[in-house]
């Protein structure tokens, strides 16, 4: 097996803390490791008695005490420097690992091509009790562009932390952070651990205690996003988000090219917050009155029953950019979308239900801007229902088909605050989705086997088995009166179809955790995962 060099640079630690630190790594089952501390000039004076007695004991720990401090970065850079292994793992003076952290990660990389690798961690209470387990997605890089979830435990072949040139000075706070966006960069593979084997102690100083103790920190996780998305030509400007720790990349979308809306229609009428409004004819309007985004076209395929004046009333609305496609036969929302796409001229689609409203007037863009990525094929805004509540914020196959937090409150961030970053998911409703139309028709557009229900979560698996991303912002934002102009029930018929094709793939969602509950949407943890 690979040898793990554990670097962990420390400056005044509680005592018990650091004792409790080395413990964690001289506990652990696999015996061949090496321990590199850096004293980081620590001002008192017992911190080095702890460290030169703990290596007096044990010669897998290397003690390396600077004469001045010169602050996170620069001694872990001398931690570098000083090891030996094959792999290097980052644990903080404060923290611990599971008794068999560097066991199952150095298997991740034995014999493969994994050049990073992370796992789940929990946190430690003051009273000394784990809470706060992080079951985390597999590699998500858009969401670590918006959030470091990735934290601990963070490990890495150490030639390549070596290649990508360390910590770099001025990242003081955001230092791992910036490491991993560039680890992840060149990485071969990015592996996660869905296992709690490292505990962050809640220390009344620390991020994990409260994150505005290091403010410095968010400013530099900015800079290293905005470098990172200047590196890869993202054309984007990087802000700070509405929570620390949080950021939003704002993407430029280049040139202007045509979004063709596409509508499917029967021209129903319904009451929504009291008042009476034809469906389709408000969510046109909606865009026309809203959107920033103006190149766009309407696709929109009516049946037979539609009223003459609900067309009439969109062709007021819409002028020269209207397309009216009439649709005779049984309802089949699949067939409808892939007739609306081949009427289309637009680069991109905008798959749009029409019982929806459009809420923020940079969805559009912000989703066209998503899908000019090479790898991204599609993308999905926040949806809300008419109180307010989330009715999409991407789709999560843990055994079934849902959408991610159902029913929570709008503006809740989220379990780990996932519904204020941008991120990966395995899927996204068409009720409100953006896709490139090169890869909507490389695969075949829509099943017509599945008439109803399921037909986006087909379309998604589709175009993730083309090896492409897909994305979910919560910057683009419709309301969505659900089933408000159709029958939303499910058949057999649908599932079996679903099942047949995609059965695996709707029980392993990459982007869920298996310490999670099945059969939920809510990131409810399974019973006893926490570490103890």
């Amino acid at each position: 097996m690979p040898r793990f060099s554990v670097l962990t640079t420390v400056f005044d630690p509680p005592r018990n803390a650091l004792v409790e630190c080395l413990e964690s790594v001289r506990r652990q089952s696999l015996v061949d490791w090496q321990h590199v501390l850096v004293n980081d000039s620590s001002t008192l004076p017992w911190v080095a008695e702890v460290l030169d007695e703990a290596a007096l004991r044990d010669q897998r720990l290397k003690v390396v005490h600077r004469k001045f401090n010169g602050g996170i970065v620069a001694a872990s850079n001398d931690a570098l420097a000083a090891a030996t292994g094959e792999l290097v793992a980052l644990l903080d003076h404060d923290d611990a690992l599971h008794g068999e952290a560097l066991e199952v990660m150095s298997g991740v990389y034995d014999g493969s091509t994994v050049d990073v690798a992370y796992s789940d961690s929990d946190r430690i209470r003051p009273d000394g009790r784990h809470s706060m387990p992080f079951f985390k997605p597999d590699f998500s890089p858009e969401r670590l562009r918006s959030q470091n979830y990735i934290t601990h435990l963070t490990t890495a072949r150490r030639s390549l932390v070596v290649e990508v040139g360390g910590f770099r000075p001025g990242f003081d706070g955001s230092q791992d952070h910036d490491l991993l966006l560039r680890l992840t960069e060149r990485a071969r593979c990015v592996a996660h651990v869905p296992r709690v084997l490292y505990h962050w102690r809640e220390a009344p100083s620390s991020v994990a205690s409260d994150p505005s103790n290091k403010p410095y920190a968010y400013e530099n996780g900015r800079r290293a996003i905005q470098e990172q998305c200047d590196r890869l030509d993202i054309d984007a400007e990087v802000e700070r988000g509405r929570y620390d720790g949080c950021y939003r990349v704002r993407r430029r979308v280049v040139g202007e090219p045509l979004v063709s809306v596409l509508i499917p229609t029967r021209g129903s009428n319904g009451t929504v917050w009291g008042c009476e409004r034809s469906f389709v004819v408000d969510a046109v309007a909606s865009i026309e009155r809203l959107s920033t985004y103006r190149n766009l076209e309407y696709v929109v395929v009516y049946d037979p029953e539609t009223p003459a004046s609900t067309l009439s009333a969109l062709g007021r609305i819409a002028g020269h950019r209207l397309k009216l496609v009439p649709f005779a036969g049984k309802f089949n929302f699949s067939r409808k979308m892939n007739l609306a796409a081949v009427k289309s001229i637009g680069t991109h689609l905008l798959l749009l239900n029409d019982d929806t409203e459009l809420i923020d007037p940079d969805s559009i863009g912000v989703l066209v801007a998503h899908t000019q990525m090479p790898d991204v094929a599609m993308a999905g805004g926040r949806l809300l229902f008419s109180d307010g509540t989330l009715q999409h914020a991407g789709h999560v196959y843990a055994g079934r088909v849902d959408h991610a937090l159902v029913g929570w409150p709008g503006e809740h961030p989220g379990p780990y605050r996932m519904n204020v970053v941008e991120r990966e998911c395995s899927g996204v409703t068409a009720a409100a989705a953006v896709v490139r139309r090169d890869s909507f028709f490389d695969v075949g557009g829509f099943c017509e086997q599945l008439p109803g229900n399921f037909n986006d979560v087909d379309l998604s698996l589709k175009l993730r088995a083309q090896g492409y991303r897909i994305v979910w912002s919560p910057f683009a934002s419709w309301y969505h009166f659900e089933s408000a102009s159709r029958d939303p029930h499910t058949t057999d018929s649908e599932r079996d179809v679903l099942l047949q094709r995609w059965r695996w793939q709707i029980e392993r969602d990459p982007y869920f955790n298996p310490n999670l509950m099945p059969l939920r949407s809510d990131w409810l943890e399974r019973p006893q995962r926490t570490s103890c």
